[in-house]
């Protein structure tokens, strides 16, 4: 009432005074005791809530300080509880109720007393059906304590936040505040605010990107990102199919068994629609994408477009296509469809297009796993497997024959099991990936915007049309926005505005004015992704990416065909933004050759020096690469040995067992490892780091490093560092060591002198 100036001050005086006028009001008085107040309560209402909010449409109530007896609500809110059951809670957690109270009243506590923070989520989100559109709605359920005051007994005992951290991981928060601070020193007045939101589209925005990082997505997400787009569109009658475009050998194909969303193709399969026919329709399509609208399928509209005959004899009244893109490329397209008449307006639009790019991501993950189940089965049918482990899988072949004398009635494969093996894993990933992408690709979306502001330029002497002057401002507007490093993000929101307002203008113009034509088709020369001036950069850095990846993945090839030559080992390369590859030596795999620690010596002197070739080799490339690249080399040192199996249905070898999968678990996490106390990463170009646990693996790795100082292969400068800790796992040291590199020495002398100095290793090994 002090600080408002407006006549809004008087509605306060006006309530404070009623308030007043009673004496129970300014005394403590209970949620039952307030309901004899309703006239009070509801002049609250008025000054808490929009003045011309209905009543009937609102979700807001008042409860006691901690909210567990509501004692004045709106109708809306009201209803909403009547209604909804408590069971259609979506955030399913089994904590009693006392537990989350008592986290809430701790929470407001820290907050108000400590200026402490949860970062914790505290709302709840309700599912309701409803009734008359028949789908889903999310509502998110929220408390303010604005108008609760917390007294407190004494003065406040100080927290060791560090330690109070370290009980919110370990989930015992509860147990460490009661104890430090007891509840009995606090009393809590006022009165708490709940309120509640719809938060349908939210909820359903994010029900597609947890589709995209389900790793079942095949089975299942095509279904659940259906169903998020109903609730998205609000509209009950809408039914949406989605149509990947997977091809082989650059040739469209429709894999219904894996993707059966699309209403166009099951309809075209139900009318026995004959595939060269349905093949060239989309084929056309592809050629000149574009949203098509059809809120009536009618006769006419079948002349102009054939393919609606086979929907509208699926019973299909209304059908709409909306091309979706993944990086400017066409990925599939978003059906929208009905059996009644439905016209698709700018507001439908609107609420699909947060899904649009997220639509892109799972059609791209669809190309790649229908092209991963290709080479999948390619691998398993004519490559071979490796010889240092194919006997193992021979045997198991015929034991699997022995026990199935018919083909037809099969049983289950044994596994094909190695036990005791010592594993190696090594990595050299090329620094900085992400930032060279983001890099090239602004670039190149400012090559193209200085394109189209030229060919803007040029039409506008042409013709005279005031939107020409708004298209370049936009340009300009762009090119400014995008002056520090572009992402994914900007770059989509590019292509909309492209293909939005840029594209139906230039094809307008170059059908109504032919004289504009050679300049239009230069710019879109400029844009064709393979020779175009405007994928140039991120074209010269794909090309510096695979001269690295391909000349080290031939290198570790040539290399390990030596290795096996000493005693045989499983030797599996991964492709990433760089190689990384896995390495298991044991007695299983050679039965027949006694196997010694003297070979799994030589094998981590192996790994050492072929990582020090592997730095110089990356850094000799550097004058070759259209954009310089540079790589960092990781090893990570496990002494003890662990079991692998092979995986059937993913046609690799994996660990076996609780503690071995440990160990796969710090391989995939050491990559991006800081020094402990910095900001610095470990890797770091020019160097060979080392992670390990114990200190007896390091000392077997010095021994090498002082050899290979010797040798002239490293610098004299090793570092013991200490790492952060990594989610679950703990204890993590490292060794780090610069490469000696010898700028004057060709790449293939250098080879020449590994093999000599390898010679020389392993007479140094066994003496």
């Amino acid at each position: 009432m002090k600080t408002e100036k407006s006549v809004k001050s008087e509605f306060y005086r006006f309530l404070l005074q009623k308030i007043e006028k009673d004496d129970v009001l300014l005394e403590s008085v209970t949620a039952q005791e307030l309901s004899k107040y309703t006239d009070t309560l509801e002049l609250i209402f008025t000054i808490l809530t929009p003045l011309m909010a209905n009543e009937d449409d609102l979700f807001w109530a008042l409860s006691t300080p901690i909210p567990d007896e509501i004692f004045f609500s709106t109708n809306a809110f009201y209803k909403f509880f009547k209604d909804h059951d408590p069971k259609n809670k979506v955030t399913k957690d089994n904590e009693p109720i006392e537990k989350k109270q008592l986290k809430f009243i701790y929470n407001i506590i820290l907050d108000r007393f400590y200026n402490f923070t949860s970062v914790l989520k505290n709302e709840i989100i309700y599912a309701h059906l409803n009734q008359e559109t028949k789908l889903t709605q999310y509502y998110n359920i929220q408390t303010d304590t604005k108008f609760v005051d917390i007294l407190h007994k004494g003065d406040l005992p100080e927290i060791n936040f560090e330690e109070l951290g370290q009980h919110f991981q370990n989930d015992s928060e509860l147990e460490y505040l009661m104890k430090n601070l007891p509840l009995t020193d606090f009393r809590f007045d006022g009165f708490s605010i709940i309120s509640i939101t719809d938060v349908t589209l939210q909820h359903a925005i994010e029900g597609i990107r947890n589709a995209l990082v389900d790793h079942n997505y095949q089975s299942d997400a095509y279904t659940h990102v259906i169903q998020a787009l109903k609730s998205l569109s609000g509209n009950g009658k809408l039914e949406f199919g989605l149509m990947p475009f997977l091809t082989v050998n650059k040739k469209l194909v429709f894999d219904n068994q894996e993707f059966s969303q699309s209403m166009l193709i099951n309809s075209a399969k139900a009318s026995n629609l004959e595939e060269e026919v349905f093949y060239s329709l989309v084929d056309k399509y592809k050629e000149n994408p574009r949203a098509i609208f059809v809120s009536s399928i009618t006769d006419d509209q079948i002349l102009q477009d054939p393919f609606l005959k086979v929907l509208k004899a699926a019973g299909v009244c209304s059908y709409s296509v909306l091309p979706v893109y993944y990086n400017t490329q066409l990925a599939g397209v978003l059906e929208v469809y009905s059996n009644e008449e439905v016209v698709v307006d700018d507001k439908l639009l609107s609420r699909l297009r947060p899904a649009m790019p997220l639509i892109g991501q799972l059609f791209q993950y669809s190309i790649e796993e229908f092209d991963s189940k290709m080479d999948e089965v390619l691998m398993d049918k004519f490559t071979a497997l490796q010889p240092s482990v194919q006997w193992k899988f021979n045997e198991v072949v015929w034991h699997f024959l022995q026990q199935n004398k018919s083909y037809h009635k099969l049983k289950e494969i044994e596994t094909v099991t190695f036990k005791n093996m010592y594993p190696l894993f090594g990595a050299i990933d090329i620094r900085n990936s992400t930032v060279e992408r983001n890099r090239a690709l602004k670039d190149d979306m400012e090559v193209q915007l200085n394109s189209l502001i030229d060919t803007l330029k040029a039409i506008k002497k042409l013709i005279t049309l005031e939107l020409t002057d708004k298209l370049l401002f936009n340009c300009k507007e762009w090119i400014k926005h995008i002056g520090g490093f572009a992402s994914s993000n900007e770059e989509n929101r590019l292509n909309e505005f492209l293909e939005v307002e840029v594209y139906p203008f230039l094809s307008i113009i170059k059908g109504n004015y032919p004289k504009t034509a050679d300049i239009i088709n230069l710019y879109f020369e400029a844009i064709v992704p393979e020779t175009g001036a405007a994928f140039e950069n991120r074209r010269q850095l794909e090309v510096s990416m695979q001269l690295i990846n391909t000349e080290v993945s031939q290198y570790l090839e040539s290399a390990q065909v030596n290795l096996q030559a000493s005693y045989p080992c499983y030797f599996a390369k991964f492709r990433t933004d760089g190689v990384e590859y896995d390495i298991y030596i044991g007695q299983e795999i050679a039965p027949t050759k006694p196997f010694d620690l003297l070979y799994l010596k030589n094998i981590r002197l192996w790994q050492l020096t072929s990582m020090a070739e592997i730095a110089r080799l990356s850094k000799s490339l550097i004058g070759e690469m259209p954009r310089p690249l540079e790589t960092t080399q990781l090893i990570f040192i496990h002494s003890n040995a662990i079991d692998i199996s092979f995986r059937n249905d993913e046609r690799r070898f994996d660990v076996e067992g609780a503690y071995n999968i440990r160990y796969e678990v710090v391989k995939k996490r050491i990559d991006k490892v800081m020094i402990k106390g910095t900001t610095e990463r470990l890797t770091q170009p020019h160097k060979i780091s080392m992670v390990y646990f114990n200190v007896e693996e390091a000392k077997e790795y010095k021994e090498y490093i002082k050899y290979m100082q010797g040798q002239g292969y490293l610098n004299d400068d090793l570092e013991q560092l200490e790492l952060d800790e990594l989610q679950g796992v703990s204890g993590l040291k490292a060794l780090r060591v610069g490469v000696k590199f010898l700028e004057t020495k060709k790449i293939k002398e250098v080879k020449t002198e590994v093999k000599t100095v390898k010679k020389e290793m392993e007479k140094h090994l066994q003496n």
